[in-house]
């Protein structure tokens, strides 16, 4: 049985159902990276997609996040999950993509996504864009923890891996996220 070294453990309590396939690549085995493409694309454009805000630079960000995954990959040690590796790697591309544009005009991407077919979609529209509203206005480290847990559903220690903190401060920027969000949203009703 061979020893394996702390930087070789995977961090999260599950086992990491990708790092077979992560094996088979470093074993020169192509496939295995197409299967984790398949595993995770959807994933990686919704995260993607919050940031940057419309589908074709998420499908950039989420194509970006795999070549430079492609490149890394036989260098992968483990010291966390493979996903959480992936979403590591498309946050940075999605806020370098954030940040560059900037100095862009921002477009106005509620009017032409209403549909004009009824009050009820119009209101739900509205409703939509007050919610993604408020959850920009949340303080960056608290805005990515209530994303990940709430949109991508990881646990707790996934998002403490992605957000650079512990499971405990994960936990706490989450209350504070879902306190402001209603202090927000309530401010907004009114």
């Amino acid at each position: 049985m061979a020893l394996v070294s702390p930087a070789d453990v995977v961090t999260d309590t599950r086992a990491d159902d990708d790092l077979d396939l992560v094996e088979r690549f470093k074993r020169g085995e192509r496939a295995a990276f197409d299967e984790l493409v398949r595993r995770h694309q959807g994933s990686l454009w919704r995260l993607a997609r919050r940031y940057v805000k419309n589908d074709a630079d998420a499908s950039d960000v989420a194509q970006q996040a795999f070549v430079r995954a492609f490149k890394a990959l036989a260098k992968f040690r483990a010291a966390s999950t493979v996903r959480t590796w992936l979403y590591r790697i498309a946050i940075n591309l999605a806020l370098n993509h954030v940040r560059d544009r900037k100095r862009e005009e921002p477009s106005d991407e509620l009017e032409s996504s209403i549909d004009p077919t009824g009050a009820a979609r119009i209101i739900e529209s509205e409703d939509q864009a007050q919610l993604r509203a408020a959850i920009e206005a949340l303080p960056p480290k608290q805005r990515l923890v209530l994303e990940l847990r709430i949109f991508d559903e990881l646990p707790f220690k996934e998002v403490a891996d992605l957000a650079d903190c512990t499971e405990n401060a994960a936990k706490v920027n989450f209350h504070y996220a879902v306190k402001k969000l209603r202090e927000i949203l309530a401010g907004g009703a009114s």
